[in-house]
């Protein structure tokens, strides 16, 4: 099939895109990599009257480390993130994540923002958002408000941006030290959407406990989310195999998969407590050796 027509225009700087949100509200999709959007076009799932595409406004790709933690704009690459000095320095739970995502022509093109606000429920980067209790910024004509990653992501293919707001930057918090954090996927094949994904954070404290953990899961409810319980059974406890095993089997009864041609819903639960279990063995890996 071929998209319905539609009207196409590309601003150049981001008051100009805000405002075109706002004159035709309802109208209008923010076209940013694409590769989450036009295969909705192409099997008219989605049928906006108007593209507005961002790839002209400057600052929106970039990639900045602060003293509290790393800034990424909405329009950055998969692959920009994913070969971006600071992130492999200091932040291997993304270089994990972006490096797997799709094929090299996707990673090319795709963004994280447009990963966030398409909201795909089997996508990667929402797990590593929520582990890591990052905050997600959305602009409008109005000004800008930060919502949590945690409170971003409502159900399947809806997040909490409004009609009239874009996505423009992710802020993901600098961990204390030592701590470490991992992804672990489970795919059909090299580049498929994950069967079960995990984002795993971990943070050391002085004892050698878990002084504080974020897990967040993808592809196994109607939204990614946060595995709090098996977050209550990491903190105050020994990095070790004991633990993270108590941990995956609470990952496992808090998710909710459902069963379809990845497998069925058994297989699944039991893939999540497998993989929570593998992205804690390689968190706990790099927290240690901070120390």
């Amino acid at each position: 099939m071929i998209p319905a027509q539609f009207d196409y225009v590309r601003p150049a700087a981001l008051h100009e895109a805000l405002q075109i949100l706002v004159d035709r509200q309802g109208d209008a999709k923010i076209l940013s990599g694409g590769y989450s959007l036009l295969p909705l076009l192409k099997l008219r799932l989605a049928s906006p009257a108007l593209l507005v595409d961002i790839r002209d406004i400057d600052g929106l790709d970039d990639i900045v480390e602060t003293t509290n933690g790393l800034r990424i704009g909405g329009r950055a690459t998969h692959r920009q993130i994913h070969e971006n000095p600071v992130v492999i320095a200091g932040y291997p739970l993304l270089v994990d994540a972006a490096g797997g995502i799709g094929d090299p022509q996707v990673r090319n093109w795709g963004t994280i923002g447009g990963s966030c606000a398409h909201a795909d429920p089997s996508s990667d980067w929402p797990a590593v958002l929520i582990a890591t209790n990052a905050s997600i910024v959305l602009h409008s004509v109005s000004g800008s408000r930060t919502v949590p990653a945690r409170g971003f992501f409502l159900d399947t293919f809806q997040t909490a941006i409004e009609p009239t707001e874009l996505l423009t930057e992710v802020i993901i918090p600098r961990a204390p030290r030592p701590s470490g954090a991992a992804y672990a996927k489970l795919e059909r094949r090299a580049g498929d959407f994950a069967t079960v994904g995990v984002a795993a954070q971990l943070s050391l404290g002085a004892d050698g406990r878990i002084s504080a953990a974020g897990i967040g899961l993808t592809a196994v409810a109607e939204a990614p989310f946060a595995a709090t319980g098996a977050e209550a059974a990491l903190v105050g406890h020994e990095p070790n195999e004991a633990t993270f095993q108590a941990a995956g089997i609470a990952a496992a009864a808090e998710s909710r998969p459902g069963t379809d041609s990845h497998g069925p819903i058994e297989y699944k639960r039991a893939m999540v407590k497998e993989m929570v279990v593998r992205a804690l063995r390689s968190a706990a890996t790099r927290a240690q050796a901070q120390r």
